[in-house]
């Protein structure tokens, strides 16, 4: 069954998980090499994300208890 999924396009020889140990911990190396050159930008990247990222699920959370309270329904994932 593995040997025909590859064979026929599935993603079973594809992907970080496919990789071997060895090949998975040099692409982590280099990603930690390069975070390690600049922490102070990325954690401003960071920053940014999660301030993004709360920002969005604050107002999804309050434009839904509106709704709930108008009776309409909640407000979709913009």
């Amino acid at each position: 069954m593995a040997d025909q999924e590859r064979k026929s396009g599935g993603t079973a020889n594809r992907g970080f998980a496919s990789m071997d140990r060895e090949r998975q911990r040099e692409i982590a190396r280099k990603g930690g090499a390069a975070v390690s050159q600049n922490r102070a930008h990325m954690a401003e990247i960071g920053r940014k994300g999660g301030e993004a990222s709360g920002t969005s699920r604050s107002q999804r959370a309050m434009q839904n208890k509106q709704a709930a309270e108008t009776g309409s329904s909640t407000v979709e994932n913009p």
